[in-house]
């Protein structure tokens, strides 16, 4: 089985890495090519790559490339996890619009839509082309934002599912405080990508026993503490939103903030080149503990799980994945994308049944939807009209002198990366 990455000298990659390696009985990978045009980068991941496979025993061969037809050919499954403009984009996504008193986010606001603007049309670009190379080849999305990113590749006929953690880490934060194991953790899981709730937190699958009034009850001021959310909140609300929730919910309490810190961007920068500097020493063979910082928790093990089910191979059946809503929340369009629970196989993701969603949280989702529809549009076609009415419609932003001048920034830091303006 040939696997390949694209963006493999992030240093994310590493993660990855030990997943395959951790769960090799799960997605049994015989080849697992690293592809990305950083040369310097990609020597210091693959060498690491290859000391951790050879730690654990597996006999899998790592190729590194900056040939992006080359790394694809014949691969069963291609992960996308690469980011246009690299953190130095980031750091303009998240400052700009704070000076219109908006957050600065890179996947949600002004900021998620200059990142989906220069996201979506290379992204697209390299589907195409692994479509040539590799026509059968599952590609797996984790490059946000995920689900603007997902619709396109499905809207352009691709065999694509879309893949965030921030359900694997909330299973896994559960299952510690409950004391069980993870596998029997079911998560209802509802809405798009980054803006999602837990409804319900069963055991032993869909139809088992709901802990989520327990966990609540019992431990909602550590989940509270976790999403900087008020516990009292939690309490009215009854559910466990994600913690990109508290943009909307805290927004202006997290512009203050982010006026007054650094930006996480630049925080990030400073941990990959401390990684980079680690990835170079020959000595290290497994991933350090840095790289818990970096973001992406469990990533990996989701990657692998999706993956394997897709390929026919020992995956979970049930997962949490981003895919075409077909019914799933009716309220929405059936060609719109959404995170949610769904049965993973070889021929894709089907969502399981939603019950029917509190107007708190549906109303939202049909916002953001219709945001999406419109910065997706704006990707694909160009246009300062488009980027205008995108930003016009996202929920942070929505007053017309903010959406003109965010308008205005966003084609300004990103002249380079659009190639209408």
């Amino acid at each position: 089985m040939k696997l390949a990455v694209v963006g493999g000298g992030s240093t994310y990659t590493p993660e990855l890495i030990d997943g395959f390696a951790r769960m090799r009985d799960t997605l049994p990978v015989s080849e697992l090519v690293l592809i990305d045009p950083a040369a310097g980068r990609l020597e210091l991941v693959g060498g690491l790559a290859r000391r951790i496979f050879a730690k654990k025993g597996h006999d899998g061969r790592i190729v590194t490339t900056s040939d992006l037809d080359a790394g694809v050919a014949d691969a069963d499954a291609v992960l996308l996890q690469l980011r246009v403009g690299g953190q130095a984009a980031r750091q303009q996504d998240e400052t700009w619009p704070l000076e219109c008193g908006c957050v600065g986010q890179e996947t949600t606001g002004a900021g998620g839509l200059a990142k989906a603007l220069r996201t979506v049309p290379v992204v697209l670009d390299i589907a195409e082309r692994v479509r040539r190379a590799s026509p059968g080849a599952w590609i797996v999305d984790f490059t946000n934002p995920v689900g603007i990113v997902t619709r396109a590749l499905l809207q352009a006929g691709h065999r694509a599912v879309g893949l965030c953690n921030v359900a694997i880490g909330l299973q896994r934060k559960f299952a510690r405080l409950l004391d069980v194991d993870p596998a029997g953790v079911h998560l209802d899981h509802v809405g798009l990508n980054h803006l999602t709730w837990e409804t319900g937190v069963r055991l032993g699958g869909p139809d088992g026993a709901d802990m989520l009034p327990k966990l609540l009850a019992e431990h909602g001021d550590a989940i509270a503490d976790d999403l900087r959310l008020p516990r009292p909140l939690l309490d009215r609300l009854g559910v466990v939103p994600s913690y990109y929730l508290r943009y909307f919910y805290a927004h202006d309490e997290v512009v203050r903030e982010l006026r007054t810190k650094p930006s996480r961007a630049a925080e990030v920068a400073e941990m990959e080149r401390r990684l980079l500097e680690m990835y170079g020493d020959p000595a290290l063979d497994e991933k350090p503990e840095l790289l818990a910082k970096r973001g992406g928790a469990f990533y990996s093990e989701a990657a692998v799980d999706l993956a394997a089910s897709l390929l026919g191979g020992a995956g979970s059946p049930v997962q949490v994945v981003n895919t075409w809503n077909k019914g799933t929340l009716p309220f929405l369009p059936d060609d719109a994308v959404v995170e949610v629970q769904a049965r993973v196989g070889t021929e894709g993701a089907a969502p399981l049944a939603v019950p029917d969603l509190d107007p708190l949280y549906a109303g939202l989702i049909a916002d953001v939807t219709a945001y999406e529809d419109l910065a997706l549009e704006a990707a694909l076609r160009g246009g300062r009209d488009r980027v205008f009415k995108a930003l016009l419609a996202h929920p942070l932003i929505g007053q017309y002198a903010y959406a003109e001048k965010l308008t205005d920034q966003l084609i300004a830091h990103n002249r380079e990366h659009l190639a209408w303006a």
